[in-house]
This record gives C-alpha cells, structure tokens and sequence, in this order.
C-alpha cells in the first residue's frame, strides 16, 4: 500500500434509519458533516458552528454561502502506508481514495479544530509529514488531515473500502459490495478491556468497555451506539481505547 488519502468511518454506527454504510450506499457518495448531521469528532457543523467558522478560514470563505453537499470531506494523508487508515480516531474502516484525488485536495497539520497556520496543496506535505512525525502526539491524534474538494463518488473517484474483518459476511459487507468500488479488509481491532490503559480515557470509559463485552471488535461498539443505550460521547471513547490498544498486526 502506498501513501494515500484515507477517509475514516464507522460502517456500523446509527444513520438515518439505518447504518453509515447503507446511507452511503443510498447516497452513491462520501458526503461531509454538514450533509450529514454526523461526525466522529465534534459536532458543529452548522453556520456560525466551530466546523463552519475554521472552513471559512481555511478556505478563504469559498464555501461559505454554498449548499452543504458542496463542502469538502475530511481525511487523512496516510503517509506510513497504514493498513488501518490515516487516522484510525475516527472510524474502524476506511474509504481508499484513488490517487489523482491529492490534485484536489488541502491539507493541514495539526488538526483544523486547532485552527493550523500550516495548511496547503499537496507541495506542503513533506513539511506537515515531518512536524506530525516530530509532534510527539498520541497515536490517535498526529495525522496529517486532507480536505477533499469536489465530489467523492464510490464509483469514480474511491480505490477500495478497506473494512474491519468483523464485518466479513454481514450485511456491512453486503452493502458495501453495492458502492461500485472494490470491497478490502485490514488485519483487524480486537482486544479484551482488560488491556484498556484507564488512565487513557478514563477508567469509566474502561467500565463500560467491560460492560460491552469480554472481548470488544468494532461490530460489538457498534452494537451498543445503535442500542442508544449510552451516552455517544463515551461509546467513541471506548473506540478510541479499541483503536489504541487493540490492533492486530
């Protein structure tokens, strides 16, 4: 696998009526927040929102007065070639952008939540690749973050969605065979609770972790975010645990 832009996901989490995956299957395209309504960072994609106001700074206003399907979608440059994705914070699965998408992409270091100096075409990437390898940050929180303009269609614009094996012979996989591209798997997030650091997220982050299961994979959290029965800020904290702890390489 070569360097790449990666867009992270969680095919299994609540959308609409439904899962992620079968809203993207619905909508033939990777949409943006403000499209959406969902993220897994902050939510605050509306105008005069946190996302909106450091959009119109990043981009100099373009997409200020324009339809929310127009917005660029958010990524990663995975610059280690990573068979998990460039930014494994935000989803256990991942959209494989094909290459000629970095001619229309921006990036920045570090993330635009924290408002970056650093933002530019792909000719700024050796310099943000190297303040993220120098930056010391978790493993979770030091890539390299593409804006993608223009529209990403499954069918003409997507090398592969590279999903969690656990997926494997579901219905995720089933729809996920319906985009248009080719359908991949990583070698896979799986790990006991018992593994969970407490002083990472929190040690009722790890309680409830347990609660979940003795044995966690994408597929069990994504079962309790759609049981609604948690508070959705804590169930991404005990994914970010998983993505922490549980690679299997």
């Amino acid at each position: 696998m070569k360097p790449a832009i990666t867009l992270q996901f969680h095919p299994d989490w609540p959308h609409r009526d439904g899962k992620v995956i079968d809203s993207m299957a619905a909508d033939g395209a990777y949409l943006s927040q403000f499209a959406t309504g969902i993220s897994n960072g902050g939510l605050t994609a509306f105008p005069g929102g946190d996302r909106w106001r450091w959009e119109s700074r990043l981009f100099d206003g373009r997409y200020d007065e324009g339809e929310h399907v127009t917005r660029p979608v958010y990524g990663a440059w995975n610059r280690r070639a990573d068979p998990y994705g460039g930014a494994i914070r935000f989803g256990s699965s991942y959209v494989l952008l094909r290459a000629d998408a970095v001619e229309r992409s921006t990036f920045c270091f570090p993330d635009s939540v924290f408002d970056p100096v650093d933002v530019g075409d792909q000719a700024l990437l050796p310099h943000l690749c190297r303040m993220a390898d120098e930056s010391g940050f978790d493993d979770l929180d030091e890539c390299v973050e593409a804006h993608v303009h223009g529209p990403v269609r499954f069918d003409a614009d997507v090398d592969a969605v590279v999903l969690d094996p656990c997926f494997a012979g579901t219905d995720v996989e089933r729809a996920a065979a319906s985009l248009g591209c080719a359908v991949e798997f990583h070698p896979g997030f799986r790990a006991s609770p018992e593994t969970f650091d407490p002083a990472y997220r929190g040690p009722e982050v790890v309680e409830l972790a347990r609660s979940l299961g003795d044995v966690l994979t994408p597929s069990v959290i994504g079962d309790a975010a759609r049981s609604g029965g948690h508070d959705p800020q804590r169930i991404k904290q005990v994914w970010h645990c998983l993505a922490r702890f549980g690679r299997h390489t």
